[in-house]
């Protein structure tokens, strides 16, 4: 049984950023800064909250008579009472044998053509640690992008403007950040399991550290870009955020509505209500994590799961140059306002450093789906095809529509196409693998 190392990381985390955030709130209400005192509170007690909801809801524990587990959640010590339950079965599993076990059938990756379907046994013990893991992955990435992400810029902010960085907000920031960048990795290894849900997904530590390179390097220039903006420009960095926002909140939406599909009710037997507030959550926090970096889960409202399973090149494309040219931009205007805090500050060698940053993170993601991604086997393109057939549709589109072939307008179809979710889950596994025989297009 796998040991539940990544509930420990979650936990740690989230205890101690939020201990961090209460001693630096009492260094903030010394000084008498109440505005900094007032956001770095909300900014610590906001994901608290939602934690607990979540851990809540995933356990569905309102359905169940657990009056202590819920009393401990409103005490917001939900997740040290849920690591001490993880723990515990931990270490009883084994030593007394299962009434109950379940059967579960995986694919291994194909190699040389071949895949092979193996049957698991899964005890109840293994069963509640996979659920637990999966709610302190859950609760670990609304923690980095609607707690730690602002907080982290934040407290940036702050340092910037008193010229200042104390111990505390350093060793405060370094959590947020990691914090960030942890969430971001979990984010990542949730899409490649939900995408390739039927098949056994073994990640190498390889592809560990380049996701924590790639995601370290991206989030961390983001940040950067938008404190150096909101110091020179202050009212104009409000319409920044919120376009960006707004832009990706609503996108899901305006897709789903194009689609013509029915609203979905297949969340957890909800009423109509409880799914609309799901949903709109769901959608806050996919715009909440692509205000900061790439969201690896791409959501797709009119699918069963909510989840777009396929590997989409042309956004991840669109969305990394955008982004670019955004970044460009914003220290453009940096540059040309800054005001005389920046007296000593080179700027064009922290231009060139940062628009270097965010060079360095594309390169390490493109060497993780490359190289490193644990299902490349079953891309129906590899990394190099796809971006190119992307640059083709950005700089060629007409003589793409003459050139491409069948193949490639499925891979590269836009999300809104009429293409229905169980139409595109039976033709995935055919064109995923160009190796397991099946009859080129070409």
């Amino acid at each position: 049984m796998k040991f539940p190392g990544s509930v420990l990381v979650s936990v740690f985390l989230f205890v101690a950023e939020t201990a961090t955030a209460l001693y630096l709130s009492s260094t903030y209400n010394s000084a008498g800064d109440r505005i900094w005192l007032s956001l770095t509170l909300l900014f610590a007690l906001l994901p608290c909250v939602l934690v607990q909801f979540t851990l809540i809801f995933i356990h569905r524990d309102l359905k169940r008579d657990r009056p202590l587990v819920l009393l401990l959640h409103m005490l917001q010590l939900g997740p040290l009472i849920r690591c001490v339950e993880v723990f515990c079965i931990y270490f009883q599993a084994g030593r007394v044998e299962e009434p109950y076990v379940s059967i579960t059938k995986k694919k291994h990756i194909p190699k040389n053509g071949l895949t092979e379907e193996i049957e698991k046994e899964v005890g109840r013990a293994e069963g509640k640690l996979f659920t637990h893991r999966s709610a302190f992955s859950r609760a670990s990435v609304i923690q980095a992008f609607l707690g730690s992400a602002p907080q982290l810029t934040l407290q940036l902010y702050i340092s910037v403007l008193q010229q200042e960085i104390t111990i505390g907000r350093s060793i405060f920031m370094s959590l947020s950040l990691l914090s960030i960048v942890y969430g971001a990795l979990r984010c990542n290894i949730l899409a490649i399991k939900i995408k390739y849900d039927e098949y056994e997904v073994n990640v190498r530590p390889a592809a560990y550290l380049c996701i924590f390179l790639w995601r370290s390097f991206e989030i961390a220039t983001r940040v950067v870009v938008l404190v150096l903006f909101s110091s020179v420009l202050q009212i104009w960095i409000l319409p920044v955020v919120l376009l960006n926002f707004f832009g990706f909140f609503f996108y899901p939406w305006i897709l789903f509505w194009r689609s013509g599909s029915p609203f979905p009710e297949n969340i957890k037997a909800m009423s109509r209500m409880g799914t609309t507030i799901v949903l709109c959550f769901l959608t806050f926090l996919y715009a909440g994590i692509n205000m900061f970096c790439w969201s690896a889960v791409q959501l797709k409202i009119n699918s069963p799961d909510l989840i777009n399973k396929s590997q989409n090149w042309y956004r991840l494309t669109v969305y990394y140059m955008l982004r670019f040219i955004e970044n460009a931009f914003l220290l453009l205007m940096w540059y040309i306002y800054k005001t005389d805090i920046y007296m000593y500050v080179c700027a064009p060698l922290l231009i060139l450093k940062l628009l270097i940053a965010y060079c360095t993170a594309i390169l390490f993601m493109l060497v993780f789906y490359q190289f490193f991604h644990p299902c490349k086997k079953l891309f129906s393109f590899s990394l190099s095809q796809g971006l190119l057939s992307c640059f083709r549709s950005l700089c060629f589109p007409c003589k793409r529509q003459r050139r491409s072939d069948p193949a490639e307008r499925v891979e590269l179809k836009s999300p809104d196409d009429s293409e229905s979710p169980m139409q595109q889950q039976k033709s995935e596994p055919q064109n995923r693998n160009p190796n397991l025989n099946v009859p080129s297009n070409s």
